[in-house]
Formats: structure tokens, C-alpha cells, sequence
């Protein structure tokens, strides 16, 4: 009941599209969340190219997810996909990804690929339920500290 107390105080997330004004919020999350963050000057440059597409989630004007593809033709790239470390494990990364590859599919995308590390188990678990399927292995791809680097896996979805 405390959990559900607790959700009821932080609101429920808004999604919507994402745009350069979101830059300065986006480029921390992503920091926090990947071994190798993007600058906000970084998050910017994507987010003024007219091939990228990207949703983000809001609490009380507080960015707390967001979603990244690039979009040439009818094929799409997840860039990345990231939530606040206090909104995992709530469905959001889920929603998130829904909104977004319903969006590239009415711009016209029919396939959209992405890649992940393969130790990387919850994000494995999102894109399997989402329907996305291995098509390909890089192995030696992601660096970890003190160890083998880890593949990346090469995962596609057909939307059409």
C-alpha cells in the first residue's frame, strides 16, 4: 500500500514528443544510465536532425524517461531508451517504447533495429516482449572494466 501511496505523490508520468529543449534534461539521464554519456551538445545535435525522433516521459515538469530513434526511409535505429533509476521496474521503459515505435510506424517506418549489450538482462526483456528479435552478434563490442568485453547484440523488428 506504501508503494501505491507512493506513486500516487509523484503523479503519473506524461509522455509526449521530445525536442532541443529537452537537451538539458535528457543528456544527465542518459549519463546516468549508460557507461558512456552523451553532452547535452551531443543530445542537441540529435535532437535537431530531422531524421531523429524521440518521446520522453514528464512528472510535474520533471524528465524522468525518454526514447531516441533515428528515422531514413522506412527503416528506424533506437539510439537509446533510458528511465530514472526510481521508475524502473514500472512499466514506463514499455510504454515509452510503445508510443515510440507506434510513431515511427505512421511516419512510415517498416523495420527499426537497435543494438544491446548482452548482459544487459532488463533491456533484453523490454525489446522481447516488444517483439524485437536477434538478428545478429558483435562480439568484443561493449567494454567492461577488469574484464571481456561484451557483445552486442543486433535486434530487429518488423512493423509492417
Amino acid at each position: 500500500m506504501a508503494w501505491f501511496a507512493s506513486l500516487l505523490a509523484r503523479g503519473e508520468p506524461a509522455l509526449s514528443e521530445a525536442n532541443v529543449r529537452d537537451a538539458a534534461t535528457i543528456a544527465p539521464l542518459h549519463a546516468a544510465s549508460f557507461r558512456r554519456g552523451w553532452s547535452e551538445n551531443e543530445v542537441e545535435g540529435l535532437l535537431v536532425d530531422r531524421h531523429v525522433v524521440a518521446h520522453r516521459a514528464v512528472v510535474r515538469s520533471k524528465l524522468i524517461g525518454f526514447v531516441m530513434s533515428r528515422l531514413v526511409e522506412d527503416e528506424a535505429e533506437i539510439l537509446s531508451i533510458a528511465v530514472a533509476g526510481a521508475w524502473r521496474g514500472r512499466g514506463l521503459s514499455h510504454r515509452l517504447l510503445t508510443l515510440h515505435l507506434r510513431r515511427l510506424a505512421g511516419l512510415g517506418a517498416c523495420t527499426v533495429f537497435l543494438e544491446v549489450d548482452e548482459n544487459n538482462k532488463p533491456a533484453i526483456r523490454l525489446y522481447d516482449r516488444a517483439g524485437f528479435h536477434e538478428i545478429s552478434k558483435r562480439p568484443n563490442y561493449y567494454p567492461v572494466a577488469g574484464g571481456k568485453a561484451a557483445a552486442a547484440l543486433v535486434l530487429r523488428r518488423n512493423l509492417a
